[in-house]
């Protein structure tokens, strides 16, 4: 049955992401299991929750059934699109679903946090944890105790010092920490529940970001030391053999763990053992006994599949997916069933190759290709209206949740937003410049050559690709070429992130940006405008500023962001940013684009997370962060 009326019958969903603080901590709280009546739908037996003391034996493998109960199975698709490389949290490409460490919520399913991050209420709740963290009077130091319950799949107790030994053992990987020691001066173990965090100071003694203090504990998994020691020893302690072990030994935490995978999927079966159900945590076991990422070959392949019922939670774009049920009346639907039905979050980006010199000394021509673009067009044919239009949510560098949008001075920078489709005006502010005189052909050239332009992103993501298309069509209508091409992934992100963009590469190019998390804005802002790692190529995952972007006055806001405690302050700061960014236009976002697309069928399991529900779980696949209460709370429809 589907959860919701249509979505004439819903208010529009608009959700909190504010700056995060150390009260925003919140004790795990899940819906109890339904009465047993004949027309309740029930969930799959599971082992009843200890009730005396803690502890646990250690975990036995059951033998491998390749056949999986469909009432016990909770299949995803979109999550995994190439066979798993490893397991280790410590490996450098697991390609493994179980395994994401995202700032805005990790996955928890196998390895855990002290703390899962809730990006709807923007919150933090206990997990491996005991209660709230704590900081000290001038937020240098950052405490929290270990869970009493808490236990590894080895029968061991998971303590402070397996907290400390994992922050220790990344000085071992690629990367060395290098993300956090900016930020944390040390982990250390006080006691064996005991854990503080102290953070790098200033030479004032100024926590340099507290913020990504408190990230660091909802995205760090807690690993074994014994485990982790071990690790290290058989590899010499050898950071590019570490990155290559796939660590199949590994011990866990979390309720699921490794069971089978191949070419078509990777399994995970519950650990019946697992310490989350005592009463002081979830109260219960998860309902689903397995999880399956199934690997499509893409979108389309991924929509079939959830048609026919054989995905339950499908992270992929779908096009006109309120057709799924206003139309063909299955049972499937999203967070919200009107638009944008998902929670919108991201800022698909399109970056100019500021490394081409008639990008980077031609103001005019960035504006007049970003004021042209049609908008309007790409949300409702590149996005079938799956975002709010820049007219709802008129463009910046924050995402439309209000906590963003509360943190800059709209009045101040209205003059300098553009909604899109401004045709004339980029053609005058072309002719005006004197720069880009048009040929008889219609087409402009730039010092007696015609202006052509390529713009790309990787083959097959199809609401990119139109959006690219669409961006094509302005430059037609202002006279510059356009060409797209749309190449492999292997191919796109050589040139977009192992190296910087050159002037052999593409001129124009999508990426996304950061989503919600803690330090969410100021993480954009940096990605966007900062030249924070510009001479430290080649990129990493994190670097951001693809545009090759450099601005002195936009990397001293950056820095003193992370240090502003006064409000009014801080809002001139982002506001500063934000006229740097539409006045020079290094880059254009798009659209707005959920963090996770979270599309559910519900003829096998129901109790997803619903806008209007009041669990105030966010719609991140079951699995990221505090989205994994959805697990505890659904049940099986027939």
């Amino acid at each position: 049955m589907k959860k919701r009326l249509f979505a004439l019958l819903l208010a529009a969903v608009m959700v909190f992401a504010l700056v995060a603080a150390c009260d925003t901590t919140e004790t795990p709280a899940t819906t109890p299991p339904p009465a047993d009546t004949p027309d309740t739908p029930q969930t799959p037996d599971t082992p009843d929750a200890p009730t005396s003391s803690y502890g646990r034996d250690p975990y036995v493998a059951p033998a491998i059934e390749t056949s999986l109960p469909r009432n016990e199975t909770l299949f995803f698709g979109g999550l995994q699109w190439e066979p798993v490389a490893g397991w280790s949290p410590l490996h450098g490409g697991t390609q493994n679903f179980a395994n994401d460490q995202s700032g805005g919520g990790s996955r928890t399913m196998v390895f855990e946090t002290a703390y899962m991050y809730n990006g709807l209420t923007d919150t933090y709740h206990p997990l491996l944890a005991d209660g709230p963290f704590e900081w000290n009077a001038d937020k240098t130091v950052l405490t929290y105790k270990m869970k009493e319950a808490a236990y590894w799949s080895d029968g061991t107790k998971v303590t402070a010092h397996d907290a400390e030994y994992t922050f220790y053992s990344k000085q071992y990987t690629p990367g060395n920490n290098s993300g956090w020691l900016m930020y944390i001066e040390s982990v250390t173990a006080q006691d064996d529940v005991t854990v503080e965090i102290k953070a790098a100071t200033n030479a004032s003694g100024q926590a340099i970001f507290p913020l990504m203090v408190e990230t660091f504990v909802i995205q760090e998994y807690i690993l074994q030391k014994a485990w982790l020691e071990d690790l290290l020893s058989r590899n010499d302690r050898d950071e590019a053999a570490i990155s290559v072990d796939p660590g199949e030994d590994f011990v866990w935490s979390g309720p699921y763990t490794m069971y089978f995978n191949d070419e078509t999927r990777n399994v995970l079966v519950r650990d019946d053992g697992y310490w989350g159900q005592h009463a002081d945590m979830w109260g219960r076991l998860p309902a689903p006994k397995y999880l399956v990422a199934s690997i499509y070959s893409d979108n389309g392949a991924i929509l079939a599949a959830l048609q026919a019922g054989d995905v339950d939670v499908s992270q992929s774009f779908i096009p006109n997916v309120h057709l799924l049920w206003e139309e063909q009346g299955l049972p499937i639907s999203t967070f919200v069933d009107r638009p944008p039905y998902q929670l919108s979050a991201n800022m698909p980006t399109a970056h100019f190759n500021l490394t081409k010199p008639i990008l980077a000394d031609n103001v005019e021509l960035r504006q007049a290709i970003a004021w042209a673009t049609d908008y309007d067009s790409i949300i409702a044919n590149a996005m079938t209206n799956q975002s709010p239009t820049f007219t709802e949510v008129p463009r910046s560098l924050m995402n439309p949740t209000p906590g963003e949008q509360a943190l800059f001075d709209h009045a101040a920078v209205a003059h300098l937003e553009f909604p899109g489709n401004e045709v004339d005006k980029a053609n005058d502010l072309l002719d005006e410049s004197g720069k880009f005189p048009k040929g008889d052909d219609g087409w402009r050239t730039y010092e007696g050559e015609k202006v052509s332009l390529v713009a790309s992103c990787p083959v097959g993501w199809s609401d990119w690709e139109a959006a690219l298309e669409i961006v094509a069509a302005a430059g037609e209508k202002i006279g510059i070429e356009i060409t797209t091409n749309f190449v492999q992934e292997g191919e796109f992100y050589d040139n977009v992130t192992a190296g910087p963009p050159n002037p052999d590469s593409f001129d124009i190019f999508m990426m996304w940006s950061t989503s919600i998390e803690p330090t969410g804005a100021w993480n954009r802002v940096r990605w966007l405008i900062g030249s924070h790692n510009l001479d430290t190529w080649p990129h990493n995952w994190s670097g951001g500023n693809y545009s090759m972007y450099k601005n002195p006055r936009a990397d001293e806001i950056i820095n003193a962001i992370p240090l502003e405690t006064n409000a009014a302050t801080l809002k001139a700061l982002y506001t500063e940013a934000v006229e740097i960014y539409l006045t020079d236009i290094p880059s254009f976002s798009l659209m707005y684009r959920p963090d996770k697309f979270h599309t559910v069928y519900e003829g096998v399991w129901t109790g997803f997370t619903d806008r209007d529900d009041g669990r105030n779980v966010p719609p991140f696949n079951c699995l990221s962060g505090y989205a994994i209460a959805d697990l505890y709370n659904l049940t099986n429809v027939n």
